[in-house]
């Protein structure tokens, strides 16, 4: 079943127009919308039906470099000076207008990115909560005064803003992805060059409008459009004026960024590949592992990092668990995000689509069941849709058993033993998110704690949260963010130690 086909050029510029004039054909650099220095653009298309959206400045080295400049003299001389209380009244109004014009930013996620547009003002409200929560942190980044042996000395321990921090984020989250790496930088006292993926530029040029709005200082939040992704990265990670790399993509980018990085002995924090468990053992409640499958799964039509990647179900539920998951399967409606009836939109360009089905092909060939799905969706549409699939009796010996699929494919392994599950969970070289469903709570503890990754779902299919603090461990990277640990990946510690200090002079008394 398919939405109607709309117009993206009529949509976005709706959606623009209630927030601000059509500059989106510029990008943001020291609080001014600008074009490429060399004059260079590139186009933006709408998954759902391949309409061209628009075109943004192509940055070269040349806008990189302004870009930094732009954001070292906001560090220097405007924002890092402000005081914690200052930054916060600035966060909170950016706070404000994000929710207010949620409905809006949505649309503008939904035209560019594909999903539904229910998702997207979900993902614009997850993102604004780690704007509300660091501009409270701002006021509690607190120092210490260490309690030393020497009469004649004190010791104290500052934290303070690591400098200019740059952002490498991905099409999935265009929105949040940006907002929740933004909130702790902003709130230490640190500037930003954010650049957005290529795929997605237009949710995060306008938030830089509503930033301006209210009241970061020039220079404070610096964009930069592009199709020259790794020439662009290797100079944010060599620059000397940058301090701090955020990356979130894939395990074999982050490694680069990584090696680049080490240059200039930046601090990085890197949220890598995912690839996560999903295990439902003899004792879960069914229909609720169901639930979390699904919501899990096909979030974003599976595209998120943190998606349940393989199921690994125990033997004694494998056959009604497939069952119920294939019912609700079948119910997903894939289409264009602005139909109000789709629970799946598409996927994101040409490459990933023909991936996808080159998984689906892969598990087939190799002996695997399609339970269901796993078929093109053309159509009304001319979009990269893919039915949801269900696909069982998978073999780790299949691409979908080993690899991240990044798309609507479930892919289910029979297991006998917990051991069993346990060691297949953890065969891979990557650790970010694992989901469990069981009503053993001794099991519960034994394989949580077992779980080797940075999070774990129990009886939840959802774990995302600003309270809590996100990312991975192996390949899957390091850092967190949100919570009250995200901050101190923007804060350097400093010891003070005060010598020469006089005692009471006892004589005088």
């Amino acid at each position: 079943m398919y939405a109607t086909k709309y117009s993206s050029i009529f949509r976005l510029n709706q959606a623009i127009n209630h927030i601000r004039r059509s500059f989106f054909n510029q990008t943001y650099i020291n609080g001014q919308w600008v074009s490429a220095q060399s004059g260079e653009t590139f186009k933006v298309y709408n998954p759902a039906n391949g309409d061209e959206i628009g075109s943004v400045p192509d940055c070269n080295i040349k806008d990189a470099e302004k870009a930094v400049q732009a954001a070292y003299n906001a560090f220097q001389n405007k924002w890092s000076t402000k005081t914690g209380k200052e930054r916060s009244v600035i966060m909170r109004k950016f706070n404000d207008l994000i929710l207010k014009n949620k409905d809006h930013l949505g649309k503008i996620l939904t035209t560019e990115m594909g999903k539904p547009l229910k998702e997207s003002i979900g993902e614009i409200l997850y993102g604004a909560s780690y704007i509300e929560w660091f501009a409270e942190e701002a006021k509690r980044i607190h120092g210490d005064v260490l309690p030393i042996t020497s009469h004649n000395r004190r010791a104290l321990v500052l934290r303070q803003p690591v400098g200019v921090c740059s952002f490498i984020t991905p099409w999935n989250f265009p929105s949040s992805m940006i907002l929740r790496k933004a909130g702790p930088a902003l709130a230490a006292g640190c500037t930003i060059v954010v650049k957005p993926s290529e795929d997605t530029p237009y949710s995060c040029l306008v938030l830089c409008d509503l930033a301006k709005e209210a009241g970061f200082p020039d220079g404070t939040i610096n964009v930069l459009t592009t199709t020259h992704s790794a020439e662009i990265g290797k100079f944010l990670c060599e620059h000397p004026l940058i301090s701090k790399m955020s990356f979130t993509g894939s395990t074999e980018v982050g490694k680069k960024i990584m090696a680049q990085c080490a240059s200039t002995v930046k601090k990085i924090s890197l949220e890598l590949g995912g690839n996560a468990p999903f295990l439902v053992f003899n004792s879960a409640d069914v229909k609720q592992a169901v639930q979390g499958a699904m919501a899990s799964k096909f979030r974003a039509s599976g595209q998120t990092c943190v998606c349940a990647n393989r199921f690994l179900v125990q033997e004694g539920i494998y056959d009604e668990f497939i069952s119920e998951l294939t019912k609700k399967t079948k119910e997903q409606i894939v289409g264009d995000g602005f139909n109000e009836k789709t629970h799946l939109g598409p996927i994101v360009n040409k490459e990933q689509y023909e991936r996808v089905l080159d998984f689906i092909s892969d598990a087939k060939d190799k002996g695997a069941r399609i339970v269901t799905g796993g078929n093109e969706k053309k159509g009304k549409t001319s979009g990269f849709f893919v039915e949801p699939a269900v696909i069982a009796d998978v073999k780790l010996s299949m691409r979908v058993a080993q690899e991240e699929i990044f798309g609507p494919v479930v892919a289910i392994i029979k297991f006998k033993t917990e051991d069993e599950a346990v060691k297949i969970a953890n065969s891979v070289d990557v650790g970010l998110a694992a989901y469990m469903y069981s009503q053993d709570i001794s099991q519960i503890w034994r394989v949580a704690e077992r779980m080797q990754t940075g999070m774990v779902g129990v009886n939840e299919g959802i774990i995302s949260s600003v309270e809590a603090p996100f990312g991975g461990i192996k390949q899957s990277g390091f850092g967190r963010e949100g919570s009250k640990y995200g901050i101190e990946d923007y804060v350097n510690l400093k010891y003070i130690c005060m010598g020469g200090l006089k005692d009471v002079d006892q004589s005088s008394q």
